[in-house]
């Protein structure tokens, strides 16, 4: 009996926001969310910035020219906040 397995396509199809959370949707139906408070430079950017997103690093990475931040869905996965946050 053959088993049909989903191939994970963790490229970026689209991002949102909410006011807590940043949120992936991947091109395999996945959504990663996470906290906003892990990235500050999008937590403290305005909804204008934050929509102002584009896909780089071959549709695995973000990147948000204003604010100078870049995000990439496999520290997403692993739930990696940005380098100078510390989990309490």
């Amino acid at each position: 009996m053959g088993i049909l397995a989903v191939k994970a396509d963790e490229r970026v199809k689209n991002v949102h926001f909410t006011d807590a959370t940043i949120a992936v949707d991947l091109m395999d139906g996945r959504t990663i969310a996470v906290p906003l408070a892990w990235y500050p430079r999008l937590l403290n950017a305005t909804p204008e910035q934050r929509q102002n997103w584009e896909i780089c690093g071959g549709g695995y990475g973000l990147h948000w020219e204003d604010i100078d931040e870049d995000l990439s869905t496999e520290g997403m996965l692993r739930g990696s906040p940005a380098p100078s946050h510390t989990l309490a």
